[in-house]
């Protein structure tokens, strides 16, 4: 399997020539830190080694669960909100067919909810599930998240009305903490499969535990493949890796040298439709890691050459504070040409008998020179092609890439105190018990 390769020359080329070779003993330092578990957030590194330590056990108690589920649903509803979702969507996204929905196949449609609290969204979710053969997975630590908590009351009464109580508790699985919180004890008291969130791993970092692996197995994918990407990745980017050879380190660096050059933005770019939902989870993952004390590069997300009809002529000419990291993709699963056209009124048959990936691959470098003679520096990751192996890898190297660069920027990666603000607001304007002082505050301030 050919490894995943970054290219930064054009990106290097915008600072100084020694930038990089400056901030090599911080970044360093932040690799050292993360393998000593010294640094900031160091309750929260379950996922450093997440790939080597899975078991061959849990591994086998996911595919059995997975399996039930294939044998008894024709739906399998994901209930789960950031990290709770986001990780197994972009795998299956990557992986799965664009058009799979349309098709009758063996695999039960996997569909995802909790992450909003759109009433319509939910209703039409409900008018969908009426009469089919659907499951539940509830991924929740606490089991009393907004979104996800009311979205599995309405799933649970559901599913016990459509197909009874016996059936509910083989077709609904939850995935939560192992002691504690309401999904535990509702797991416990009904009898549901369940599997454990580690304390130790946030919810963004958590797409190589159950959280992820569960959804993704369920949906038909090589779970062993994706976790052994991982887990080449994992020793491919060790803190005994030279950094120059290090591509997490690499990565970390030239983030944190362009953000000190100004560059406060930073798009992820793809040219592979597949990859629109990588691109989500990776905002999460960066945004909620790098995001606080008034710092962090921002992380926007741009799908070409979709995108390049829209937000281009931003990218190209806009203001000089961006840089771009672009995920390119060698070769596709399917081989199909532009056919000859007798009457050319598209002028395209010059075009005649290429492959539509070159023509992919063109517009991909014709887009990187442009930008770059816009003056926007350019990353480039390199992968062979998207399948599970290689999508395992690409996660864990933007996990420990992450760790890193957090701890270089000087910040906590591993919390989130800024996404508790927008709760404390709700429940005092929904007069929830507990929160009548922030009620009455939050009253006055409208008034």
């Amino acid at each position: 399997m050919k490894q995943m390769t970054l290219d930064l020359t054009k990106a290097t080329c915008f600072v100084a020539p020694d930038a990089m070779k400056a901030l090599e003993p911080q970044v360093m330092a932040a690799m050292n830190a993360l393998e000593a578990g010294t640094c900031a957030g160091n309750d929260f590194l379950g996922w450093l080694h997440l790939p080597t330590g899975l078991t061959t056990e849990l591994l086998a108690d996911i595919k059995a669960c997975a399996q039930t589920l294939r044998e008894h649903c024709e739906a399998i509803v994901v209930a789960g909100i950031g990290g709770s979702y986001l990780g197994a969507r972009a795998v299956l996204e990557a992986l799965g067919d664009s058009f799979s929905w349309l098709k009758a196949d063996n695999n039960p449609r996997i569909l995802f909810a909790g992450n909003n609290i759109g009433e319509d969204y939910l209703s039409e979710l409900i008018d969908y599930l009426h009469g089919k053969r659907f499951g539940v997975i509830n991924i929740s630590k606490s089991g009393t998240t907004t979104e996800t908590a009311i979205t599995f009351r309405l799933l649970k009464r559901l599913c016990e009305e459509e197909r009874g109580k016996e059936m509910a508790r083989k077709v609904i699985v939850a995935i939560t903490d192992a002691k504690k919180g309401a999904a535990r004890t509702t797991a416990d008291k009904e009898g549901y499969t369940s599997f454990i969130i580690p304390d130790n791993v946030g919810g963004r970092f958590s797409v190589l535990t159950p959280v992820g692996l569960l959804p993704i197995a369920c949906a038909g994918f090589d779970i062993d493949a994706l976790v052994q990407g991982a887990r080449d990745m994992e020793k491919a980017t060790a803190v005994d890796v030279p950094f120059d050879q290090n591509l997490c380190a690499q990565y970390a660096a030239i983030r944190n040298v362009l953000y000190q050059a100004g560059k406060k933005i930073e798009i992820l770019v793809n040219f592979q439709p597949k990859l629109h939902y990588m691109n989500e989870w990776w905002k999460q993952l960066y945004g909620e890691s790098e995001g606080k004390d008034g710092k962090g590069i921002f992380p926007a997300a741009v799908d070409f050459s979709t995108d390049l009809h829209s937000m281009g002529q931003w990218i190209q000419d806009g203001e000089r504070t961006i840089f771009e990291t672009v995920i390119s993709v060698e070769r596709p699963e399917h081989t199909l040409a532009v056919p000859s056209d007798d009457e050319n009124l598209d002028g395209l048959n010059f075009l005649a008998g290429k492959r539509i990936d070159e023509v992919n691959h063109m517009a991909e470098l014709g887009t990187q020179l442009a930008h770059v003679d816009g003056g926007v520096p350019n990353i480039r990751i390199c992968i062979e092609r998207l399948d599970a192996y290689n999508i395992g890898a690409l996660i864990y190297f933007f996990e420990k890439a992450c760790g890193v660069s957090g701890l270089v920027l000087g910040v906590n990666p591993f919390n989130q105190p800024g996404v508790e603000d927008y709760k404390r607001n709700m429940f005092a304007l929904l007069n929830k018990p507990g929160y009548e002082a922030e009620s009455k505050a939050i009253q006055e301030r409208l008034q």
